[in-house]
């Protein structure tokens, strides 16, 4: 009887005591692109260096393609190396996957096009052109070695958290001014020597369109928060973070590809959320309609 009345309770610790040094799942996994140095030659070299200075010089390579004054490398740094800042070689092996923006299953080539639609407010390369094959081939060097199947740490943009308080346009104006303002001008329009971007618009017509992930306060906030004041990453608040998104998403740009002849029409079918300012008034002017 002895045995008995032991045996539950040791049965007991033993399945405790398993559960508890049971291994948690796996995260993302840490990875590294290999260096500049190890770029390969051949003909698949050579459409990885084009694909390279396509995604760094965008407004050079892609003139007549591209809307505006963007390059690749304005929201993907370091030419699309940096973690944290959506880089390439996390992108590259997530892709096939479902998206709800298009509501389809996207190849990695449909995903370029689409930022070339929308960031990039231009004309769609086809698959298989020489632009999408170039970049495909870019970040899929770039993602030479890594493990596929799991996601890879610094995909994407780092999550934020929610601002302490509502951000503000009047805030965010502020902290523009303080941070942004020497890099990207008062007025937002960037900074340019010899025709090349230098410092990229934040809006206006040189600048992503309604339809870019970017025009999402939510995006725009994380992107800041990880990655800018350029050279003085780390120091804007997460509130300054949410403030100054907001007062960048809540002027003027180009139109949505996807507008449907009626600003309201619109935000209802693509932009029916509390990050997106598109068919909101802003100092006596409704965004998204002509200005």
């Amino acid at each position: 009887m002895m045995r008995q009345t032991l045996a539950a309770p040791l049965l007991a610790l033993t399945l405790l005591a398993s559960t508890s040094h049971a291994a948690p799942p796996p995260g993302p996994l840490a990875f590294t692109p290999p260096p500049a140095s190890a770029m390969p030659g051949g003909k698949f070299g050579d459409a990885v260096k084009r694909g390279e200075n396509i995604f760094r010089h965008t407004t050079i390579f892609e003139k007549g393609v591209i809307g505006n004054a963007l390059n690749c490398s304005n929201c993907h740094l370091d030419a699309g190396r940096l973690a944290g800042s959506a880089p390439m070689w996390a992108a590259y092996n997530a892709y096939p996957a479902y998206r709800s923006k298009n509501g389809k299953v996207n190849s990695f080539g449909m995903r370029l096009q689409g930022c070339f639609a929308y960031s990039e407010n231009g004309k769609v390369p086809a698959l298989g052109s020489p632009t999408i094959v170039a970049l495909e081939a870019y970040a899929y060097w770039l993602t030479s070695g890594a493990p596929t199947g799991t996601p890879l740490a610094g995909r994407g943009y780092p999550k934020l958290a929610p601002p302490p308080k509502p951000a503000t346009y009047a805030t965010g104006a502020a902290v523009y001014a303080s941070n942004c303002a020497l890099c990207h001008g008062a007025d937002g329009q960037g900074q340019y020597a010899r025709g090349q971007t230098v410092f990229p618009a934040l809006w206006g017509d040189k600048s992503f369109n309604w339809g870019a992930g970017m025009g999402s306060i939510k995006n725009a906030a994380a992107f800041v928060h990880a990655n800018m004041p350029y050279g003085a990453v780390g120091t804007l608040s997460v509130q300054q973070s949410w403030d100054v998104a907001t007062y960048i998403d809540s002027q003027n740009r180009p139109q949505d590809p996807r507008f449907t002849n009626s600003v309201a029409a619109t935000r209802s079918k693509y932009h029916n959320n509390k990050y997106s300012m598109y068919g909101k008034p802003v100092n006596g002017h409704m965004l998204g309609a002509a200005p």
